[in-house]
């Protein structure tokens, strides 16, 4: 069986790694992070696996671009460039390196590995996992440029077992990154049932589950240890070291770092990072749907958090695809207004700009002003407000010039202090992304192992369709009548937000018992429309995860059509929790 059997032999220990224990660490959460992290990870203390994660939705669209031009590219270059110092420092100290750089071109950066790997004069064995591009098997609409599924850890763990010191992927789940080196190195079963006792219950699933949790902390890098965090104020997180788990064959884990980074690792960096993009207690997966209601988080001393708990469930049948396409041509324009009368000037240019635009009117057109003024300030700036213009269309004089000309246009007879934040230019291209699901045994999942043997990867013997967990009971409320003060509610709980889509996802947390006991009756979805005045018109979902103290909310619609669409001013809502936090609200004195 491809995916292994509890006999298989472990993947070897460097030495100063504790026996029976996996050490996986990450060095990149996204394409363009930190260029020193491979080799800092290398170098700041034993490892048996290090992990790069370069994917995102719209790194699937810059890479899809990227094949446009040149057939050959499609993956992450930065990679390689890590990698010239990386491959004989992980060598040296025996870390096997399994990344998703490989993009939309797996095959072609495991070819350059070894090109790599020849001219430096390291002999490592490369493999590679494929089979998640379905472009080329139609059906996915005009203009679409990436078609790739979802794919799960256990082609990794096959690579692995096979010998690989390097594995490259395409698109795989994130936590994919981790499942695979852990199911590879303690035999998890990937595929078959638990065993003659329960042959219904496929194998591994609470271990596996476990490993997807912690490998959902370590795929953002240093969100885990301080990065992005809300109470970001109470440490150092100037340069904070990137994260590690410290896995276990029952697959629970610590959550740890280097010693001697920077940053902090404790239940509330990683209460944020298991909020971040996710949703329901359900957080289904290829591998395994892990459920999020089960998880437990305790400080296991300075910078160590343990993840233990954790239950696993057959995964759904169908594999998520994501799909990016060319939407248009997008074009922006700024109008900076100061001082006085701002309303007015803003209503005095929307409609002059709009006049000239009458004739060739773009297929949509938004004015957003954002009132950055302030009375009497003493800078130019600060008593400046920004009118922001947005354009879209197919026709790229439409959203050019015709734009661009009209603004230009009005410099002398407009507004009062009449100027732009940047000169007007040429519509540029812009991108839309949306999910679509096929069945996962329709995709073929194939394991290119070093010797260029190639292996097809089976799907799990069961799998057992998503459904919603039912709501679990509220806990008590707090005492009626206590005192409150008018107080950010930032003040106690922490928030984390990011996307999904066109979705925007919010997770909130509180610090203490009584926080939650307060947060979960009051952040409820119609109190969450009234903080968030953009929300009201949209679907608001609300789970609550009392484990974690926190409540999980998605926004359905809030982004558009996705990141690359750049529908809002925060086109990805990584700060709309911080918007969150700052509203004001009634609170309890006693939470203060």
């Amino acid at each position: 069986m491809v995916s292994g059997s509890p006999t298989a032999s472990p993947l070897a220990h460097p030495p100063g790694s504790p026996p029976g224990v996996l050490r996986i660490g990450n060095a990149s959460g996204f394409y363009g992070d930190r260029f020193d992290a491979l080799r800092e990870m290398l170098t700041g203390g034993p490892l048996d696996v290090l992990t790069g994660d370069y994917l995102a939705e719209l790194t699937m669209l810059i890479l899809g671009r990227d094949r446009l031009k040149n057939p050959d590219a499609g993956y992450a270059k930065t990679f390689l460039r890590q990698l010239e110092e990386g491959l004989g420092l992980a060598h040296e100290r025996g870390v096997r390196i399994v990344t998703n750089a490989g993009g939309l071109n797996p095959a072609g950066l495991a070819a350059a590995v070894r090109a790599l790997a020849e001219r430096v004069g390291v002999l490592v064995r490369v493999a590679h996992v494929e089979g998640d591009d379905l472009l080329a098997r139609g059906g996915w609409g005009d203009g679409v440029l990436t078609a790739n599924a979802y794919l799960g850890g256990a082609g990794i763990a096959a690579c692995l077992r096979a010998g690989a010191d390097v594995v490259v992927t395409g698109r795989v789940t994130d936590a994919a990154l981790v499942t695979g080196p852990a199911a590879a190195h303690f035999g998890w079963d990937l595929t078959g049932p638990d065993g003659p006792d329960d042959p219904d219950r496929p194998g591994d699933l609470d271990a596996l589950a476990g490993a997807v949790v912690a490998g959902h902390v370590l795929e953002c890098g240093t969100q885990a240890t301080g990065g992005n965090y809300s109470f970001f104020t109470r440490h150092d997180i100037r340069r904070p070291g990137f994260p590690l788990a410290e896995i276990h064959a029952d697959g629970s884990a610590v959550i740890t770092k280097h010693d001697g980074t920077g940053g902090v690792v404790d239940v509330g960096t990683v209460t944020a990072q298991l909020l971040y993009e996710t949703g329901g207690a359900r957080y289904a997966g290829p591998d395994v749907t892990a459920r999020l209601d089960t998880v437990r988080l305790d400080q296991d001393g300075p910078d160590r958090v343990r993840i233990s708990g954790v239950r696993g469930e057959p995964p759904p049948p169908d594999l998520k695809v994501g799909l990016n396409r060319l939407g248009g041509l997008r074009n922006e324009i700024v109008f900076v207004l100061t001082g006085l009368d701002i309303d007015a000037k803003a209503r005095l240019v929307r409609g002059q700009v709009e006049d000239a635009l009458a004739g060739r009117r773009p297929a949509e057109v938004r004015w957003e002003l954002a009132r950055t003024d302030r009375p009497d300030a003493d800078t130019e700036e600060t008593a400046s407000a920004l009118l922001r213009l947005v354009v879209r269309d197919s026709d790229p004089e439409v959203v050019g010039r015709a734009v661009s000309g009209a603004a230009v246009e009005l410099a002398l007879g407009s507004y009062p202090g009449f100027h732009v934040t940047a000169p007007p230019g040429k519509g540029v291209p812009y991108g839309v992304f949306e999910a679509a699901y096929v069945d996962a045994s329709e995709v073929a999942h194939t394991a290119v192992l070093p010797d260029g043997r190639r292996v097809a990867v089976p799907t799990p013997l069961r799998t057992t369709a998503l459904e919603p967990v039912p709501a679990p009971p509220l806990p008590e409320p707090l005492p009626a009548g206590l005192p409150t003060r008018r107080a950010p509610l930032g003040l106690v709980v922490g928030a984390r937000s990011g996307d999904k889509g066109g979705d925007a996802n919010v997770g909130v947390w509180a610090r203490s018992e009584d926080g939650w006991r307060w947060l979960a009756h009051e952040l409820t979805t119609d109190r969450f429309r009234e903080l968030i005045p953009e929300s009201r018109e949209l679907t608001v979902v609300r789970h609550l995860l009392p484990r974690l103290r926190a409540v999980n909310f998605t926004v359905e619609g809030l982004l558009g059509e996705g990141v690359a669409a750049q529908a809002r001013f925060d086109p990805q809502a990584k700060a709309l929790g911080e918007w969150l936090r700052a509203r004001h609200a009634d609170i309890p004195e006693v939470l203060l």
